[in-house]
Formats: structure tokens, C-alpha cells, sequence
């Protein structure tokens, strides 16, 4: 008979966006990570796999999780400007948390195995095209609304704001001045204001 785990699968995936966020994925050596995370070699590899498999999972498990509530933002019966301010103003709450903060820096940590890890690039490029859709559609149902005008680019206005919410993460890692990313959020969804 199988023995239960002895710990919260979760939890220690949580703990593994944290790590990998703090210290890189090169700079998170095998010992470190299972200091960090309080569980055995084996159980690391009988329930994740190898380091690298432990951190695509905590990658593809954080990124699901931020873009699903980026659709559900979208898809509120809200004006598009109301919805894509929430999604800014919910990113910047959560970089002025230091616990959920350490998580989202695993996506620098993913980013910079973008070009070394086609796993990973098909990863990221599987979420930019479902977030670049769910922003494109929004926006078309704004611009229905008379919330932009006609001459908008809805796609380069899709494109910019997919991008933009990556960079406040990016601005985090630079600043713990809470107002520093306000501003920079207020100028992303400022480009919503119709013309």
C-alpha cells in the first residue's frame, strides 16, 4: 500500500515559485531547494521529478493561475477600462506584498529560460496568445460600447497591455516604492482613454 504524502502538494509548489523567484532557476541549487521546501530528495522526485520539472510545473502552475483571473477580470459585464484597471491594480496589491511578491518573480526567473528552454518559450507563447485574445476581445466589446474610438489598433493595444503587466513585475524587482508602480500602472491603462 501506498504511504500519503506528508505534505501539502500546494503549499510546497507555492514555496517553489517563492525559491526559484528569490534566487533564479540557475541559482537554485538541489540542496537549497529541498532546505527551502522541508522535504526529502525522494519525495522532491517521486512527487515533482527533477529540479527542472519541479520548477516548469510551479511556472505552468503560477502563470494559469494570474492569466485565468485575467480572462475572469475581462469577462465581467464592466467597461473595459474598469476591467483592465483591476487587473493592474490587483498585479500592483501583489507586488506590495512581500510573500506574493517573492512568487511572481518566478516569471523573471522563467523569462530568462525563454530562449534556452523551447518548453518553457511554448509555454509562454501559449499564454501571450490566450491573453493577447482575451484583451483583443474585451477591447472589441469596448470599442462596441462606443468605449474606444474606431481608429483604436486593437491588437497593438491588446499586444502593449499583455506586455506592460509583465513589466510591473520587471519594475518590482527594481523598486519596493509602492507609488512607483501605481504610476506605472495608472500610464498602462491610461491608453484606454477614448479618442
Amino acid at each position: 500500500m501506498a504511504r500519503s504524502k506528508e505534505f501539502d502538494t500546494t503549499l510546497v509548489l507555492h514555496k517553489a515559485m517563492e525559491v526559484f523567484g528569490h534566487y533564479g532557476y540557475e541559482g537554485t541549487s538541489l540542496q537549497l531547494l529541498l532546505e527551502e521546501l522541508g522535504i526529502a530528495r525522494q519525495s522532491l522526485y517521486d512527487t515533482y521529478g527533477t529540479k527542472r520539472d519541479l520548477f516548469i510545473k510551479a511556472v505552468k502552475h503560477y502563470v494559469n493561475e494570474k492569466s485565468s483571473a485575467v480572462v475572469a477580470y475581462l469577462e465581467q459585464p464592466t467597461s473595459v477600462k474598469n476591467a483592465v484597471n483591476a487587473i493592474f491594480a490587483a498585479i500592483v496589491e501583489t507586488l506590495k506584498d512581500e510573500q506574493r511578491r517573492k512568487e511572481c518573480f518566478i516569471l523573471n526567473s522563467a523569462i530568462d529560460q525563454v530562449p534556452h528552454d523551447a518548453e518553457i518559450a511554448k509555454l509562454f507563447e501559449q499564454d501571450r496568445i490566450r491573453l493577447e485574445q482575451a484583451l483583443h476581445d474585451a477591447l472589441e466589446r469596448g470599442r462596441q460600447r462606443g468605449e474606444l474610438g474606431p481608429d483604436r489598433d486593437l491588437r497593438a493595444l491588446a499586444r502593449y497591455l499583455y506586455h506592460a503587466r509583465y513589466g510591473l513585475t520587471q519594475a518590482a524587482k527594481m523598486t519596493d516604492d509602492p507609488l512607483v508602480l501605481e504610476q506605472i500602472a495608472a500610464v498602462a491603462v491610461s491608453v484606454l482613454e477614448k479618442k
